[in-house]
């Protein structure tokens, strides 16, 4: 059973997901502030969170990054704010997933199942404890990387995504496989989350999209990492 910390402040809304999730098995405590979102996240260290950006004592955002300061927990954006925007700077922040309302139960259940799934030890199954692509190193095992023995600072999904990429090197790995096994959903065809990564990623190597040295984009069908020429 994952202890789930959900952070809502409509107490309608609040009721009716801490009834479902708690059908679906999940042990759920709800706050309506971030002030107690922050407190809870300390003392509770939650499996996940649920998060809402309309608060009202602290923007959503904001209370993301401080909880960025202090805990790893994986973080899920659940807001009526659908702006592109909105989405990329919840990622920019922190957040490991993002979904509009309205949505079901069972939506909202299917998302936090993936990325629990993604979090886990051993979610993934790992074929060598330690990678290399040119100079840049990637300890599966340790999840961590290093370029010229330099180590990087990546979030969770950045590595995620990296180790995948650096598992296949030189392969192309079409969008929609990417976005299925590092983030565990069903690939629509228009999220912008794989492009607002890569370019994270990207930044960290210490490259650009117009000067790519490891992370290469193939248009139309996805990415590849190769060592710099």
């Amino acid at each position: 059973m994952s202890k789930v910390l959900l952070v809502e402040d409509d107490p309608v809304v609040q009721a009716a997901l801490v009834h479902a999730l708690t059908d679906l098995g999940h042990d759920v405590r709800a706050v309506g502030t971030a002030v107690a979102a922050l407190r809870e996240a300390g003392t509770r260290e939650p499996d996940l969170v649920i998060l809402d950006l309309g608060l009202p004592d602290l923007d959503g955002v904001a209370a993301l990054r401080m909880l960025r300061g202090v805990s790893d927990v994986p973080v899920i954006i659940a807001t009526a704010r659908g702006a592109e925007s909105s989405v990329v700077g919840s990622l920019n922040a922190g957040a490991d997933d993002y979904i509009v309302k309205p949505f079901s139960a069972e939506h909202l259940n299917a998302r936090i199942n993936a990325l629990l799934r993604r979090t886990t030890a051993g979610a993934r199954p790992e074929k060598r404890d330690v990678l290399a692509v040119g100079d840049l190193r990637v300890d599966v095992a340790q999840r961590q990387a290093f370029r010229a023995e330099q180590p990087l600072s990546l979030s969770r999904r950045e590595f995620d995504l990296l180790s995948y990429l650096a598992e296949r090197p030189g392969r192309v790995v079409p969008r929609r496989e990417l976005f299925q096994a590092v983030w565990g959903q069903p690939y629509l065809g228009d999220d912008k989350t794989i492009d607002v990564h890569v370019s994270w990623l990207r930044s960290k190597l210490g490259e650009t999209a117009a000067k790519p040295r490891y992370l290469h984009t193939v248009r139309g069908v996805g990415f590849k990492l190769v060592a710099p020429e």
